[in-house]
């Protein structure tokens, strides 16, 4: 009998290369890995996914992904997370607009990609909890579709920028800040009007780690629910595959050049040294407490009516994980 054909949307990252290179494949299944990103030409694989079901396994917006769960949309997961981002690091500010905390953002107008990007969702939950900055303290202005429709809560003021590039916005002072999960263009090409909102983010961002434990999510593995409700074998085994190539991308940095990152091998042990061996878990055991946190983001923030458990979020023959 032939193994299961499946497509499988996936970004270009570390992470991923054991599928790519099929140094690793899925029992049972002919995995069709499609390197995808979410930007550029052929990109916009979270819509595709969210919108057209154009794939049968995805990496996918973890914002929008509990934001379809909760809104009963035929997609499931496995606690396979290979994404993840601090949002300390992402937060832009204009170097004139007087911004010297994150306190100083109450009253201004702060550009997001969308309201329910998952880093904004992080970012704007973050200044809340973390740092004493009001979700409705703050004018929120967008430019992109969001994936997934809602309702704002009451009190919560949302603008939207129609043609306009945030980050040129950042640079003309038109909004004070910027939260991205990927740097604006001003900043990477050195603009003197586009700082990061903290001087020291890795401070911060290990400060935040020993606080609540965890990196936080940002992408999530979703499957088809039509394609579990017929063969539900296959969630242990993408499960046992994704948790197989960590074994073998967690072996890259042994080679003290397999980056281009000069002091890579160094920064890894660094790393280790304030995070732990292991700030990447899978599994819904080790991650409850950071998956919890956002949800409880997403109800404050009015994307769903209410939380959600690990039983809505995650294929129940992987909840034991």
């Amino acid at each position: 009998m032939s193994d299961l054909r499946l497509s499988m949307a996936l970004e270009h990252y570390d992470r991923h290369v054991p599928f790519v290179d099929g140094t690793v494949r899925p029992d049972g299944i002919d995995a069709q890995v499609l390197i995808l990103g979410q930007d550029g030409l052929g990109g916009r694989r979270h819509e595709r996914m969210l919108l057209h079901r154009e794939f049968d396994v995805c990496e996918l917006s973890l914002g929008s992904y509990v934001m379809a769960r909760a809104r009963g949309e035929d997609l499931n997961a496995i606690p396979v997370f290979p994404r993840r981002l601090f949002s300390q690091s992402q937060m832009y500010m204009n170097t004139d607009s007087n911004i010297g905390s994150p306190s100083d953002l109450i009253g201004k107008r702060v550009a997001l990609r969308s309201f329910q990007t998952t880093l904004s969702v992080l970012a704007k939950g973050d200044l809340g909890h973390e740092y004493g900055v009001p979700l409705d303290s703050v004018t929120w202005v967008t430019t992109a579709d969001e994936p997934v429709s809602f309702d704002p809560p009451e009190g919560i003021t949302i603008e939207r920028m129609d043609g306009r590039k945030l980050g040129d916005a950042l640079v003309q002072g038109e909004v004070s800040a910027f939260l991205a999960p990927r740097p604006p263009q001003p900043y990477l090409d050195g603009a003197p009007e586009v700082a990061r909102l903290f001087s020291d983010p890795q401070a911060e961002e290990v400060g935040y780690f020993k606080r609540n434990g965890f990196y936080p999510i940002m992408h999530v593995i979703a499957i088809k629910q039509s394609i579990l409700d017929r063969d539900p074998w296959v969630a242990i085994s993408l499960m046992s595959a994704f948790e197989e190539a960590k074994r073998v991308w967690s072996s890259y940095f042994d080679d003290p050049n397999w980056s281009r990152l000069v002091f890579g091998r160094q920064w890894l042990e660094e790393e280790r040294r304030l995070l732990g061996p292991d700030p990447w878990p899978y599994g819904v055991a080790a991650n409850r407490a950071n998956l919890e946190r956002f949800v409880q983001y997403e109800h404050e923030q009015g994307l769903i009516p209410k939380p959600l458990t690990m039983e809505d979020l995650f294929t129940a023959s992987t909840l034991e994980t």
